[in-house]
C-alpha cells in the first residue's frame, strides 16, 4: 500500500499531494507516474505500485490539484468521462510541468533518489513529452500522448531517452498527427516510437473497457525494459 506525501511547488508558495509507493529495498531509480485525465484514481494507484514491485520509487502526482484536490473518476462511466474533459480543459500546461519539475527535484532532493523516469497516459502522454523537452528528467515514456504532433517545434531539446507508445486507430490522434509525429522524431536517436495498429486511445489502461490485454502486456513491458536500460 502506497502514502500521501506533499510536494512544495516549484515556486515554493503551495505544495500539492502525491500518491507515493516505496519498494521493499532500496530504490534503484524512481519513476513519475502521471494520470489520464481521471485523475489519481485506482488504475493510477495500482500502476504506481506495480513499479515499485519492480524495485522503484513510484510517484503520483495529483495533477488536477489547482482545480479540485482528489479527483478520481471512471472513464467507463459517461457523465465522470464527460467531467474529466472539463478539468482537462481547464488544466494549466505550463503550471503542470513546473509541478513536474518540483516533482522530480523532490524525489533527487528529498527522497534522495538520483534517476528520475517519468510515464503518462492520454494527457499524461503530453506531459511525459512536455517533459522530455522541458526538464532534465532521465528518461520519460508517453501512451497515446494527445497534441504532441503540435509541440514538434521543442523536439530539438531532446536529449535523453523518449518512448512513445502510438495506438494507430487512436480516435483523438488521427494518422495525419501519427505521421507528423514520425517525421519530426524519427530522425532523434533519443526518441524510439511504437505503433500499434488496429489499437485505439487508453488501450493499456489498468483496468475498464478500454484496456487490450495484449497491447497493455507488450507496451508495458517495454516499457519496464526501457527504464531498466536507463534508470538502473
Amino acid at each position: 500500500m502506497g502514502e500521501y506525501v506533499r510536494i512544495a511547488t516549484y515556486e515554493g508558495d503551495a505544495d500539492f499531494p502525491a500518491y507515493m509507493a516505496r519498494p521493499a529495498g532500496s530504490a534503484q531509480g524512481a519513476v513519475i507516474v502521471i494520470q489520464e485525465i481521471f485523475g489519481v484514481n485506482p488504475g493510477i494507484r495500482q500502476k504506481a505500485d506495480h513499479f515499485a514491485s519492480l524495485g522503484y520509487l513510484a510517484v503520483a502526482p495529483d495533477v488536477f490539484w489547482r482545480q479540485q484536490v482528489g479527483i478520481e473518476l471512471d472513464p467507463d462511466v459517461p457523465e465522470q468521462f464527460q467531467q474529466s474533459l472539463v478539468f482537462m480543459q481547464g488544466h494549466d500546461f505550463e503550471a503542470g510541468i513546473r509541478d513536474v519539475e518540483a516533482t522530480i527535484r523532490w524525489i533527487r532532493r528529498e527522497a534522495g533518489v538520483p534517476r528520475v523516469g517519468l510515464v503518462g497516459y492520454c494527457m499524461g502522454g503530453k506531459i511525459a513529452y512536455q517533459a522530455a523537452t522541458r526538464t532534465d528528467v532521465d528518461a520519460s515514456v508517453g501512451y497515446y500522448g494527445v497534441g504532441i504532433a503540435g509541440m514538434l517545434g521543442e523536439s530539438h531539446a531532446i536529449a535523453r531517452p523518449l518512448m512513445l507508445h502510438v495506438p494507430m486507430a487512436d480516435g483523438f490522434v488521427p494518422a495525419d498527427q501519427q505521421q507528423a509525429m514520425h517525421d519530426g522524431l524519427d530522425p532523434n536517436p533519443h526518441v524510439t516510437i511504437h505503433d500499434y495498429p488496429g489499437l485505439d486511445h487508453g488501450f493499456a489502461a489498468q483496468m475498464g473497457k478500454r484496456r487490450n490485454e495484449d497491447g497493455a502486456r507488450l507496451a508495458d513491458g517495454r516499457t519496464e525494459a526501457f527504464f531498466a536500460e536507463h534508470l538502473r
